[in-house]
């Protein structure tokens, strides 16, 4: 069995924090920052073994070095993106294989948010750790990528069975449901999600994880019919 707690850390960040109670082995994915994360396994009983990196971002990977100098570590990250992260030990890239007990994660290179962006898919358990390529009715910006490669993930994800639970970094959806509301403004199951959404939020309670059917429902980059559509939401999503 597997355990995933969620560590809400810095503005809008999730830290991510997987146990297997079976083996007892416990990662910590995309840690921004060191106390917070090394302070909830300790209340567990946890004993961190490994970090998995998704891309080089400082509020993805700034806890590394502290989270290794107390606990020894092994830390995993994109090969393409090591120049920009310093503190990796093994470098993976698309196809390659990271476990946590024994269960098993493929790495899948998704790059567009960053040119070397990877996600961590545990087929078998149906979870996908996602970084920055996708949110809760969004994707990430464009900042080191095109379009296209953005179009690439987002249908790439959607093939993915419907209950696949997402783990994204960031609390943006009520920010990018709001924006996909002005898109589709007749998605009867975006208007019934970003109520929900809405309430979640006035409460102070997370929203994600999300899963890829809600995605395949409600995320208009998901759902943009072509690369030129894609680009022109995420144009105006810039600027919105």
């Amino acid at each position: 069995m597997l355990e995933v707690v969620r560590i809400p850390v810095l503005n809008d960040n999730y830290v991510w924090l997987m146990h297997d109670h079976a083996g007892g082995d416990t990662v910590v994915i995309d840690p921004a920052v060191a106390d917070p994360v090394l302070g909830q396994a300790a209340e567990r009983g946890w004993t961190i073994g490994q970090i998995w990196n998704t891309h080089w971002h400082p509020d993805h990977v700034g806890g590394n070095a502290a989270i290794k100098a107390a606990t020894g570590c092994t830390i995993t990250g994109p090969a393409t993106e090591a120049g920009k992260i310093g503190t990796l030990d093994r470098l993976v890239g698309e196809g390659d294989s990271v476990r946590i007990g024994e269960h098993v994660a493929t790495v899948l290179e998704v790059p567009a948010h960053t040119a070397g962006h990877i996600a961590y898919h545990l087929a078998a358990e149906h979870l996908l750790f996602a970084g920055d390529t996708l949110f809760a009715m969004g994707c990430g910006r464009l900042f080191e990528g095109t379009p296209a490669q953005m179009f690439a993930n987002m249908q790439r994800f959607a093939a993915l069975p419907d209950d696949t639970l997402v783990y994204c970094a960031h609390e943006y959806t009520q920010a990018n449901g709001r924006f996909a509301m002005t898109v589709e403004p007749e998605n009867r199951a975006l208007a019934d999600r970003m109520a929900d959404v809405d309430i979640a939020r006035s409460r102070g309670e997370a929203t994600v994880p999300t899963t890829i059917g809600q995605e395949r429902a409600t995320n208009v980059f998901m759902r943009a019919a072509d690369v030129d559509q894609l680009a022109a939401r995420r144009a105006a999503k810039d600027t919105a």
